[in-house]
């Protein structure tokens, strides 16, 4: 009962963001702005030109159009309440608020590393067995298989926000981060947190460990397959296929690399520095990773240029 009321009596929690540093917050907010209203444009052309253009309804850009929507929802799931607390002095959440907003943000995070994985398995059997490709990519696979993600993602968030916002409170409410950030929430329990941290650890190696191993090998047997090929120009076209995916690959995952695997800093002096550091660091991973995503496949991809091109003309030509 003491552990239910003390839980009860956290309403909201107050998110610090740059409250540090008054400066930084106007500046931000112009930045990150124009930087959501690029990933919303180019992610929502990206899903206009998936469903409309016929030459991309295929496996790939099926993933591809469910990316750019993951993407959407996964920045709409923060950057809101990040763009709010640059401008209004008490930065505070509702405790139910925070917990959607929780549960949002790790399940499109937890779906992408599947989505990815599922991509990199669709690339390997395109280049490794392009005569099967058909029958084991039939939409009556690349569907449940986008499906799965969604799912698997959402499963692993329920089960995480559950736990963490059944921890109790008591009292201090005051989340250092931008948004209710899972493990900046746990932080502030007053209880053992060691199931939270084992099953969080579970779940990093199932969502983060496993489709990376996944990718890695797949592109294994791909890099080995294109340069069997006997032509410059077969090598050329074969990896084509497949560079858009792996920069997409190396910039989500390397960002996560390098946000958790920095060392921390042990100089109390320079604490301040590390904190705003870690801060900007994590917004570069939930802004600018959705912001080149859609700029990547763009630029590295024909097919897609060519359906943006007709998408714009007829939007042209029907005015």
């Amino acid at each position: 009962m003491g552990s239910a009321n003390q839980t009860a009596s956290v309403t909201e929690f107050i998110l610090l963001g740059l409250s540090a540093h008054p400066k930084l917050e106007k500046m931000f907010f112009v930045l990150i702005l124009s930087m959501y209203l690029v990933i919303l444009m180019g992610n929502g052309v990206l899903i206009l030109v998936t469903i409309f253009d016929s030459h991309l309804h295929t496996p790939m850009y099926f993933f591809l159009g469910n990316l750019s929507f993951l993407d959407i929802c996964y920045t709409s799931s923060s950057v809101p309440l990040i763009l709010d607390s640059f401008l209004t002095p008490k930065k505070t959440i509702p405790f139910s608020a925070c917990a959607v907003q929780m549960f949002l943000s790790f399940a499109m995070g937890a779906t992408e590393c599947v989505l990815l994985g599922m991509m990199a398995f669709d690339r390997y059997v395109a280049i490794c067995n392009p005569l099967r490709y058909p029958m084991v990519m039939s939409k009556s696979a690349y569907v449940p298989m986008a499906a799965s993600s969604w799912a698997a993602g959402s499963a692993a968030s329920i089960v995480q926000t559950s736990l963490a916002m059944r921890l109790p409170f008591c009292g201090n409410n005051i989340i250092n981060h931008f948004t209710c950030e899972i493990l900046a929430v746990l932080k502030l329990a007053c209880a053992d947190i060691s199931t939270n941290v084992i099953s969080m650890g579970v779940t990093n190696v199932i969502f983060l460990g496993i489709p990376v191993l996944f990718i890695f090998v797949s592109y294994i047997f791909i890099l080995t397959t294109i340069l069997r090929i006997p032509s410059a120009e077969g090598r050329k076209k074969a990896f084509s296929t497949c560079s858009a995916h792996l920069t997409v690959v190396v910039v989500f995952y390397g960002t996560i690399l390098f946000m958790y695997g920095k060392p921390k800093s042990k100089d109390p002096l320079g604490a301040d520095k590390q904190d705003l550091s870690d801060k900007l660091i994590s917004l570069f991973y939930g802004v600018v990773t959705p912001m080149l995503n859609p700029i990547i496949y763009s630029l590295r991809n024909k097919d897609v240029k060519t359906a943006v091109r007709n998408l714009v003309s007829q939007k042209i030509f029907t005015q």
